[in-house]
């Protein structure tokens, strides 16, 4: 990926706040890229990452008068693909959640345990399903950088070489923000 002429960029967003639709068009060309790149390393499916970056680009094009500070597009962009991935992937998984659950119970232990873990009561299936996701919703409510970096690494499982080069943002920072963001997570999760 090359590297963007940030001001050339703004200048862009201006533009296409005037209702430039050929500057909508150029900022596009010039930011798709690192965008599909997200969505791709996020989702892991080369198909569901085209639809994030085309949700991604709608909602950029419906909301772009709402965007204060031209020079603050990247950011803006990162967010809206991060949460257009993060629901695309919950609309994907959300009913799976407990069946793979289930089958990995039913492929790993003995048939003794595997007859107690299919005879699971259908309230506490429920109740682990509401408890993982109040935790997403608490995560979602971290400051964005804190929130992108744990579900990178807990819920994607990425390293944080991986993180870093995703985010752009170097391997210290990564730690940092997963430092703080577990740690105010769990001063949130305290308080309830």
């Amino acid at each position: 990926m090359s590297a963007l002429d940030y001001n050339y960029v703004a200048d862009l967003v201006s533009r296409s706040q005037t209702g430039d639709s050929d500057a909508f068009a150029e900022l596009y060309a010039a930011t798709y890229q690192r965008q599909y790149h997200f969505a791709f390393c996020y989702l892991n499916d080369e198909y569901l990452a085209q639809d994030a970056l085309q949700e991604t680009y709608i909602l950029a094009l419906k909301n772009i008068m709402k965007l204060k500070d031209p020079s603050l597009v990247i950011a803006w962009l990162n967010q809206i693909n991060f949460r257009v991935c993060y629901n695309l992937q919950k609309k994907q998984h959300r009913y799976n959640l407990e069946m793979d659950d289930y089958n990995d119970q039913m492929t790993r232990y003995s048939p003794q345990q595997r007859r107690t873990a299919s005879n699971r009561n259908p309230e506490d299936m429920v109740v682990e399903i509401d408890s993982k996701e109040y935790i997403m919703n608490q995560i979602l409510k971290l400051p964005f950088t804190e929130a992108q970096v744990i579900i990178l690494k807990y819920y994607q499982n990425m390293k944080h070489d991986e993180i870093a080069r995703l985010m752009d943002i170097s391997r210290s920072s990564v730690k940092r923000y997963l430092a703080s963001g577990c740690k105010r997570l769990g001063r949130i999760i305290q308080q309830q």
